[in-house]
């Protein structure tokens, strides 16, 4: 059986990515029915998105490469800096102080075993072939 890669790409979290990565850090290296189990119990709030990247990852896998979702492990887990928003706050005596909205962009690749292919349907064919020979036959008999 062969290895498929699988990856997510999710951009734009509003969230610092070095808020994104500690979650990510706890999750790196396990395999996505355990990550799923310590990301339940996480009390951050980017451990919803980092939890729904890993979905998305997996789902791609099983919908898309057709991978076993019991054999997938979490290859990589990498959280990166996305665009910042440039923002001003209000200040004393009229001035404005500069700030910046930071995102992160989260990118997940699970590796899982391909699942078996099943052999072509050959059988159910010549059963529905004998069939209705069967049924022609005992037609002829009642005619």
């Amino acid at each position: 059986m062969a290895v498929k890669t699988t990856r997510a790409y999710i951009k734009g979290v509003d969230q610092a990515p070095r808020k994104v990565s500690i979650v990510a850090a706890l999750v790196r290296g396990r395999t996505v029915a355990d990550a799923m189990v310590i990301l339940d119990h996480t009390p951050r709030r980017s451990a919803l998105v980092v939890k729904k990247a890993i979905q998305s990852a997996a789902a791609n896998a099983k919908n898309n490469d057709n991978v076993d979702p019991k054999t997938l492990v979490l290859k990589t887990v990498s959280v990166t800096a996305g665009t910042r928003l440039k923002r001003f706050k209000p200040h004393m005596r009229g001035m404005a102080l500069p700030f910046q909205k930071k995102t992160s962009n989260i990118l997940i690749e699970v590796a899982g075993e391909e699942k078996a292919k099943k052999a072509p349907a050959k059988k159910a064919e010549t059963k529905v072939k004998t069939a209705t020979k069967k049924q022609e036959s005992t037609k002829k008999e009642t005619k």
